[in-house]
């Protein structure tokens, strides 16, 4: 499956949680269900999953932890807050370079509409 074809299945399951909760909650509470809809949807999905980073010649063992990880391709970056900020987008553009990703969703769950909280960032998609 691809990048683009995963992001249609995420972007659906973020409509569904966001039509069950609406905004206002805490992010765990978003990234627990969002992660629940993505695995009934057989997709395979790691949570908080720790990154490595190479510093140099020196392993930093955990630099990172990325919200949820879809099937080893799309890094999905959840928030829960008034607006996005600029440093949220160059966050996830920076976890996309470091783990050699094309493709993450910032999705701010504290929008009316989800279809205004979602963002795609590409690095050399």
């Amino acid at each position: 499956m691809t990048e683009n074809e995963l992001s249609k299945i995420i972007v659906d399951a973020c409509f569904q949680v966001h039509r069950e909760l609406g905004p206002g909650l805490f992010e765990s509470v978003y990234e627990e269900c969002l992660y629940y809809e993505l695995v009934q949807r057989g997709l395979l999905v790691e949570r908080q999953k720790e990154i490595p980073v190479f510093y140099k010649e020196v392993k930093m063992e955990i630099a990172f932890r990325a919200d949820l990880i879809v099937e080893k391709k799309v890094i999905v970056e959840i928030k829960s807050q008034e607006g996005i900020a600029p440093v949220h987008q160059k966050q996830l553009l920076t976890y996309l370079r470091l783990t050699d990703t094309k493709l993450g969703l910032l999705v701010n769950f504290n929008e009316a509409l989800i279809k205004d909280g979602i963002q795609r960032i590409v690095n050399n998609l």
